[in-house]
């Protein structure tokens, strides 16, 4: 597990500092990815050899410059330190997975997120995924489930190329469909009521695309795998919130549904939360 950056740099840069550097930071494979925030760039060759000297593994070290965006989810990112790539193996739950983290939206956060729901898919099951990335959620339900077919849907023509590459090396062709596109016009014109459940993990769309992940369901029964994201002063219950406003939602659709569990999956920033609801749809 990655070790918290002003543990690492307590006693190497002033302490005044200290306070403005990302105390978190990703390790996908041999790549370390800082967040670099005002105040914090001019130590980021510091940041960059202590996070290389304690995770010796580490080749490469790049800072995201501001948020993630755009249709893709994709962050900007500066080489710090080691050798100057982008691409990186990353391995997880038994699988192997190829990505560009500049070219394509991946979070290492989730990988509890994943075993979590393929530990529910059953036998014979169809899974819809409707913002699948290069596929870690696809790919894990399939090699830990015995879903039948898992239809992988992504609009960024890199990631799918990457979930292609992704399939291959997990052995999971025919069982894992790659889908190219948006995923309400793909479900609109080839997966209506195909699917016993249907993966949302695309927080910023969640609500939006929810008729259409209603619409994959098989007779509009099944499962939905929901994730948005909530502000939550203390005090506060991020996840009492998400599901009210997403019962609302399927109340004015006209759908009988229950959420069988909510959970705040991690939290992104002062007070903001990502968090999961698992929808038992019945009608």
């Amino acid at each position: 597990m990655p070790k918290r950056l002003r543990q690492l740099l307590s006693g190497k840069i002033p302490s005044g500092d200290l306070a403005q550097i990302c105390n978190s930071y990703d390790i996908v494979g041999d790549i370390a990815i800082i967040r670099l925030i005002a105040g914090s760039e001019k130590h980021c060759s510091l940041v960059a050899k202590a996070i290389m000297g304690f995770h010796t593994n580490v080749k490469t070290v790049l800072g995201q410059v501001g948020a993630v965006q755009g249709d893709f989810r994709l962050r900007e990112l500066r080489h710090i330190a080691g050798q100057k790539k982008t691409t990186v193996s990353y391995r997880e739950s038994g699988c192997v997975f190829s990505v560009d983290v500049e070219q394509c939206y991946f979070s290492p956060r989730l990988g509890n997120e994943r075993m979590r729901i393929a530990r529910q898919v059953g036998s014979g099951e169809v899974v819809v995924n409707m913002f699948a990335g290069v596929g870690c959620f696809s790919i894990l339900i399939a090699k830990h489930s015995e879903a039948e077919k898992v239809y992988s849907i992504d609009v960024n023509p890199t990631a799918v190329q990457y979930m292609q590459e992704n399939v291959r090396l997990n052995g999971a062709y025919g069982k894992v469909i790659p889908v190219l596109g948006d995923a309400k016009d793909v479900i609109e014109k080839r997966l209506c009521h195909v699917a016993n459940r249907v993966l949302m993990p695309l927080p910023e769309k969640a609500l939006e695309y929810l008729p259409s992940a209603l619409l994959a369901l098989t007779r509009r029964r099944g499962w939905i795998h929901y994730y948005d994201f909530e502000h939550a002063a203390r005090g506060v219950d991020a996840v009492q919130r998400v599901r009210m406003r997403v019962s609302e939602k399927l109340e004015n659709l006209g759908i009988a549904a229950d959420v069988a569990l909510g959970r705040v999956v991690r939290s992104t920033g002062p007070h903001w939360y990502q968090v999961a609801l698992d929808i038992a749809v019945r009608q």
